[in-house]
């Protein structure tokens, strides 16, 4: 009796647990209290959360059951990841849920959201530098964007060993936008600048609103073809959206299937943090260069709007430059929010939108360009 409790035990995870292991389920609570009492991006973090103590409990080896072991339902499940389909099926549901018509009724605002992007270019720089390999270095990089399935998606095509560290970076500083932007916003703007009233916005045609989906597919897919799985599903939930004859998908895109691929993603991105594989030297450096990717989006919007400003009649309040990268909804809100700080009648929400909405095409298109020169 005695051989066969000690065999028993032998086999649970009190007996297999690494301190790894340990660190990365204190990680999986502080991701589920942020998202539990402080409502940080609870939609992001309580899956991601939970999925990081599916990932830590330690199993038995040839049983089946580990992310990583062929046959395992979670291994299964970890295809959508490695193969894009997820983030493409969120990309789908955003498309549903973005309205493009504060960008058509101000298009000049699509140059802050590319703007964004220089934050990308100028990480992958730094990654190379401090010794990640090409495909690592662009993987890390588009962290800067700020998009959390546009990050899985690169880094599954060109480093999968990175996923894990990469995606839990990108959401992680999604989260944290309400603590890491506003400093920056507030340091690169004057109290001046931040009064910048917008222009009111123009009416946009239901053909308008029809036709951008179309062209701006054939537009961006023709400049970066590997931008195809995300773009390609973006457009097609806004045009099923704005057609106005497709509801119903629409409705199902922008609800079950997108609610849907965020759980399977968040729990299966977090799984994929296992203490041996995730906590490594590389992680410790992805998270660094992230935050500096993160924080250099963030002022080259503002910058440029700055510069913008140089050369136009009415001026851009350069706030909305930090709307730029493509965290939707979250960094347009707090350009809303810090503008209503400084005059409670400047209202800069669907500006912002705008930014934000031009800086997701902006990352997708971003990923489709690193991926077609480092594939």
């Amino acid at each position: 009796m005695d051989d066969l409790l000690m065999k028993f035990f032998s086999n649970t995870g009190y007996a297999l647990v690494d301190y790894r292991n340990l660190i990365m389920i204190f990680i999986a609570f502080i991701f589920i209290y942020l998202a539990i009492v402080k409502k940080c991006e609870p939609l992001l973090l309580v899956p991601i959360g939970f999925g990081i103590l599916l990932g830590n409990v330690p199993v038995f080896q040839g049983f089946g059951l580990g992310l990583y072991e062929d046959g395992s339902v979670l291994h299964f499940l970890y295809f959508g990841v490695t193969t894009g389909m997820y983030p493409s099926l969120v990309f789908l549901g955003l498309g549903a849920m973005t309205d493009f018509s504060s960008l058509l009724r101000k298009p000049v605002l699509m140059l802050l959201g590319a703007a964004a992007q220089v934050g990308i270019f100028f990480t992958l720089l730094g990654a190379l530098f401090f010794g990640f390999g090409p495909q690592e270095a662009a993987s890390i990089a588009i962290i800067g964007g700020a998009d959390g399935p546009t990050s899985i998606f690169l880094t599954a095509r060109l480093a999968p060993h990175l996923i894990g560290p990469v995606a839990i970076a990108a959401y992680s500083y999604m989260a944290l936008i309400p603590i890491i932007q506003p400093p920056i916003m507030k340091l690169l703007t004057t109290h001046k600048e931040r009064l910048i009233r917008m222009d009111g916005l123009r009416e946009v045609s239901k053909r308008g609103k029809i036709v951008f989906p179309i062209i701006a597919l054939l537009l961006c897919c023709f400049t970066a073809p590997a931008s195809l799985p995300l773009l390609g599903m973006f457009f097609l939930g806004n045009l099923l959206k704005e057609s106005t004859v497709t509801e119903r998908l629409a409705n199902t895109a922008r609800t079950s299937i997108i609610d849907i691929a965020t759980i399977l993603l968040g729990v299966i991105v977090g799984a994929s943090t296992q203490g041996d594989k995730f906590l490594t030297h590389k992680s410790l450096g992805i998270f660094i260069l992230g935050a500096t990717a993160f924080s250099i989006a963030t002022a080259s919007g503002i910058i440029f709007a700055k510069i913008m400003n140089l050369f136009m009649e009415q001026k851009i309040n350069p706030l909305l430059g930090a709307a730029g990268v493509s965290a939707v909804p979250g960094s347009a809100r707090e350009v809303h929010l810090l503008a209503i700080k400084e005059d409670n009648t400047n209202f800069l929400l669907m500006h912002a939108i705008a930014c934000n909405s031009s800086g997701v095409i902006g990352s997708a298109i971003s990923a489709g360009v690193l991926w077609t020169f480092l594939s």
